[in-house]
Protein backbone atom coordinates (compact mmCIF):
# COMPACT_ATOMS: atom_id res chain seq x y z
CA UNK A 1 0.00 0.00 0.00
CA UNK A 2 1.83 3.03 -1.26
CA UNK A 3 1.02 6.65 -1.80
CA UNK A 4 0.83 8.84 -4.83
CA UNK A 5 4.54 9.58 -4.69
CA UNK A 6 5.27 5.91 -5.36
CA UNK A 7 2.44 4.66 -7.56
CA UNK A 8 2.58 6.69 -10.78
CA UNK A 9 0.53 9.61 -9.54
CA UNK A 10 -2.79 7.83 -9.23
CA UNK A 11 -5.34 7.72 -6.45
CA UNK A 12 -6.37 4.20 -5.44
CA UNK A 13 -9.36 2.48 -3.86
CA UNK A 14 -9.22 1.55 -0.16
CA UNK A 15 -12.04 -0.86 0.63
CA UNK A 16 -13.70 -1.15 4.04
CA UNK A 17 -15.93 -4.07 4.97
CA UNK A 18 -19.57 -3.43 5.84
CA UNK A 19 -20.04 -2.89 9.59
CA UNK A 20 -21.92 -6.19 9.78
CA UNK A 21 -21.53 -9.39 7.76
CA UNK A 22 -24.49 -11.74 8.10
CA UNK A 23 -23.16 -14.65 6.03
CA UNK A 24 -19.38 -14.83 6.03
CA UNK A 25 -19.12 -17.43 3.27
CA UNK A 26 -21.38 -15.46 0.93
CA UNK A 27 -19.57 -12.22 1.65
CA UNK A 28 -16.18 -13.85 1.01
CA UNK A 29 -17.37 -14.76 -2.48
CA UNK A 30 -18.66 -11.22 -3.08
CA UNK A 31 -15.33 -9.85 -1.85
CA UNK A 32 -13.36 -12.07 -4.20
CA UNK A 33 -15.43 -10.98 -7.18
CA UNK A 34 -15.09 -7.32 -6.19
CA UNK A 35 -11.31 -7.60 -5.81
CA UNK A 36 -11.07 -9.26 -9.20
CA UNK A 37 -12.96 -6.38 -10.82
CA UNK A 38 -10.32 -3.66 -10.53
CA UNK A 39 -7.44 -2.20 -8.58
CA UNK A 40 -7.90 -2.18 -4.80
CA UNK A 41 -4.98 -1.08 -2.63
CA UNK A 42 -6.15 -2.53 0.66
CA UNK A 43 -9.02 -4.00 2.61
CA UNK A 44 -9.82 -2.74 6.09
CA UNK A 45 -11.67 -5.28 8.20
CA UNK A 46 -13.95 -3.21 10.40
CA UNK A 47 -16.36 -5.41 12.35
CA UNK A 48 -16.74 -3.74 15.73
CA UNK A 49 -19.75 -5.70 16.95
CA UNK A 50 -18.11 -9.12 16.96
CA UNK A 51 -16.70 -11.04 19.89
CA UNK A 52 -12.98 -11.70 19.57
CA UNK A 53 -13.35 -15.31 18.45
CA UNK A 54 -15.89 -14.30 15.80
CA UNK A 55 -13.64 -11.50 14.61
CA UNK A 56 -10.69 -13.87 14.32
CA UNK A 57 -12.86 -16.27 12.32
CA UNK A 58 -13.87 -13.46 9.96
CA UNK A 59 -10.23 -12.45 9.51
CA UNK A 60 -9.23 -16.03 8.78
CA UNK A 61 -11.84 -16.18 6.01
CA UNK A 62 -11.40 -12.72 4.47
CA UNK A 63 -7.67 -12.09 4.83
CA UNK A 64 -6.53 -14.82 2.39
CA UNK A 65 -8.96 -13.63 -0.29
CA UNK A 66 -7.33 -10.23 -0.27
CA UNK A 67 -3.70 -11.15 0.33
CA UNK A 68 -3.52 -13.72 -2.44
CA UNK A 69 -4.56 -10.93 -4.80
CA UNK A 70 -1.84 -8.61 -3.53
CA UNK A 71 -4.28 -6.51 -1.50
CA UNK A 72 -3.03 -5.39 1.92
CA UNK A 73 -5.30 -6.28 4.84
CA UNK A 74 -5.66 -3.85 7.73
CA UNK A 75 -7.58 -4.55 10.91
CA UNK A 76 -9.51 -1.73 12.51
CA UNK A 77 -8.60 -0.80 16.09
CA UNK A 78 -6.86 -4.01 17.19
CA UNK A 79 -3.09 -3.98 16.64
CA UNK A 80 -2.73 -7.02 18.89
CA UNK A 81 -5.06 -9.12 16.77
CA UNK A 82 -3.68 -7.66 13.55
CA UNK A 83 -0.31 -9.16 14.35
CA UNK A 84 -1.67 -12.44 15.70
CA UNK A 85 -3.94 -13.08 12.73
CA UNK A 86 -1.45 -12.28 9.98
CA UNK A 87 -2.89 -8.97 8.80
CA UNK A 88 -0.61 -6.50 7.04
CA UNK A 89 -1.28 -3.76 9.53
CA UNK A 90 -3.81 -1.81 11.54
CA UNK A 91 -5.92 1.31 11.31
CA UNK A 92 -6.28 3.20 14.58
CA UNK A 93 -8.57 6.01 15.61
CA UNK A 94 -7.87 8.78 18.06
CA UNK A 95 -9.67 6.84 20.80
CA UNK A 96 -7.84 3.57 20.10
CA UNK A 97 -4.30 2.44 20.91
CA UNK A 98 -1.72 5.25 20.79
CA UNK A 99 0.46 5.11 17.69
CA UNK A 100 3.59 4.04 19.58
CA UNK A 101 1.79 1.13 21.23
CA UNK A 102 0.22 0.04 17.95
CA UNK A 103 3.59 0.15 16.20
CA UNK A 104 5.20 -1.90 18.95
CA UNK A 105 2.49 -4.54 18.64
CA UNK A 106 2.47 -4.91 14.84
CA UNK A 107 6.17 -4.39 14.19
CA UNK A 108 8.21 -2.02 12.11
CA UNK A 109 7.34 -3.48 8.72
CA UNK A 110 3.56 -3.44 9.18
CA UNK A 111 1.24 -0.66 8.03
CA UNK A 112 -0.13 1.68 10.69
CA UNK A 113 -2.69 4.24 9.57
CA UNK A 114 -4.15 6.91 11.82
CA UNK A 115 -7.50 8.70 11.78
CA UNK A 116 -6.95 12.46 11.99
CA UNK A 117 -10.52 13.68 11.44
CA UNK A 118 -10.33 17.29 10.17
CA UNK A 119 -7.26 18.20 12.19
CA UNK A 120 -4.02 19.39 10.65
CA UNK A 121 -2.41 19.19 14.07
CA UNK A 122 -3.32 15.52 14.56
CA UNK A 123 -2.11 14.73 11.05
CA UNK A 124 1.23 16.40 11.65
CA UNK A 125 1.63 14.52 14.94
CA UNK A 126 0.82 11.20 13.28
CA UNK A 127 3.18 11.87 10.40
CA UNK A 128 6.03 12.88 12.69
CA UNK A 129 5.45 9.77 14.81
CA UNK A 130 5.87 7.54 11.76
CA UNK A 131 2.37 6.73 10.54
CA UNK A 132 2.24 5.11 7.12
CA UNK A 133 -0.81 7.17 6.20
CA UNK A 134 -3.18 9.70 7.71
CA UNK A 135 -6.93 9.55 7.19
CA UNK A 136 -9.12 12.65 6.97
CA UNK A 137 -12.90 12.78 7.19
CA UNK A 138 -15.76 12.47 7.24
CA UNK A 139 -16.14 14.37 4.00
CA UNK A 140 -19.78 13.43 3.47
CA UNK A 141 -22.64 12.09 5.62
CA UNK A 142 -22.19 8.39 6.29
CA UNK A 143 -24.40 5.63 7.68
CA UNK A 144 -21.43 3.33 8.36
CA UNK A 145 -20.37 5.05 11.58
CA UNK A 146 -21.17 8.08 13.72
CA UNK A 147 -18.92 10.76 12.26
CA UNK A 148 -17.41 13.04 14.92
CA UNK A 149 -16.03 15.57 12.46
CA UNK A 150 -16.54 17.02 9.00
CA UNK A 151 -13.57 17.63 6.73
CA UNK A 152 -13.30 19.79 3.63
CA UNK A 153 -11.36 18.70 0.51
CA UNK A 154 -8.88 21.53 1.02
CA UNK A 155 -7.20 19.58 3.81
CA UNK A 156 -6.21 16.92 1.28
CA UNK A 157 -4.61 19.55 -0.93
CA UNK A 158 -2.74 21.05 2.02
CA UNK A 159 -1.41 17.67 3.09
CA UNK A 160 -0.46 16.39 -0.35
CA UNK A 161 1.48 19.58 -1.11
CA UNK A 162 3.30 19.48 2.21
CA UNK A 163 4.00 15.81 2.93
CA UNK A 164 4.99 12.64 1.10
CA UNK A 165 3.08 10.43 3.56
CA UNK A 166 -0.12 9.29 1.81
CA UNK A 167 -3.52 10.65 2.81
CA UNK A 168 -6.77 8.72 2.84
CA UNK A 169 -10.16 10.35 2.34
CA UNK A 170 -12.97 8.68 4.27
CA UNK A 171 -16.63 9.16 5.04
CA UNK A 172 -19.68 8.77 2.82
CA UNK A 173 -17.69 8.50 -0.42
CA UNK A 174 -19.63 7.41 -3.49
CA UNK A 175 -19.15 7.52 -7.23
CA UNK A 176 -21.21 10.71 -7.28
CA UNK A 177 -19.01 12.71 -4.91
CA UNK A 178 -15.53 11.15 -5.17
CA UNK A 179 -14.22 13.37 -7.98
CA UNK A 180 -13.71 16.40 -5.73
CA UNK A 181 -11.55 14.34 -3.37
CA UNK A 182 -9.41 12.93 -6.18
CA UNK A 183 -8.93 16.43 -7.55
CA UNK A 184 -8.02 17.72 -4.09
CA UNK A 185 -5.15 15.24 -3.76
CA UNK A 186 -6.41 12.11 -1.99
CA UNK A 187 -4.00 9.20 -2.40
CA UNK A 188 -6.69 6.72 -1.39
CA UNK A 189 -10.49 6.74 -1.31
CA UNK A 190 -11.77 4.72 1.65
CA UNK A 191 -15.16 3.36 0.62
CA UNK A 192 -17.61 1.02 2.31
CA UNK A 193 -21.30 1.52 1.51
CA UNK A 194 -20.39 3.19 -1.78
CA UNK A 195 -19.19 -0.23 -2.95
CA UNK A 196 -21.25 -2.77 -1.01
CA UNK A 197 -24.56 -0.94 -1.50
CA UNK A 198 -24.00 -0.04 -5.15
CA UNK A 199 -27.23 -0.82 -7.05
CA UNK A 200 -25.35 -2.87 -9.66
CA UNK A 201 -23.31 -4.73 -7.03
CA UNK A 202 -19.83 -4.36 -5.52
CA UNK A 203 -17.96 -5.64 -8.60
CA UNK A 204 -19.56 -2.94 -10.75
CA UNK A 205 -18.73 -0.36 -8.09
CA UNK A 206 -15.04 -1.32 -8.05
CA UNK A 207 -14.93 -1.13 -11.85
CA UNK A 208 -16.64 2.25 -11.85
CA UNK A 209 -14.39 3.70 -9.15
CA UNK A 210 -11.35 2.62 -11.12
CA UNK A 211 -12.74 4.18 -14.30
CA UNK A 212 -13.34 7.42 -12.41
CA UNK A 213 -9.85 7.42 -10.93
CA UNK A 214 -8.33 6.73 -14.34
CA UNK A 215 -9.75 10.00 -15.68
CA UNK A 216 -7.45 12.03 -13.36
Amino acid sequence: MTGRTENSGSCRLYLITPPEIHDLAVFAKDLAVALDSGDVACLQIRLKGLAEDQLCRAIDVLRPEAQKRGVAVLLNDRPDLAFETGCDGVHIGQQDSPYAKARALVGGSAIVGVTCHDSRHLAMEAGEAGADYVAFGAFFPTMTKQASSHAEPEILTWWSQLMEIPCVAIGGITLDNAAALIEAGADFLAVSAGVWNHPAGPAAAVRDFNRLIATY
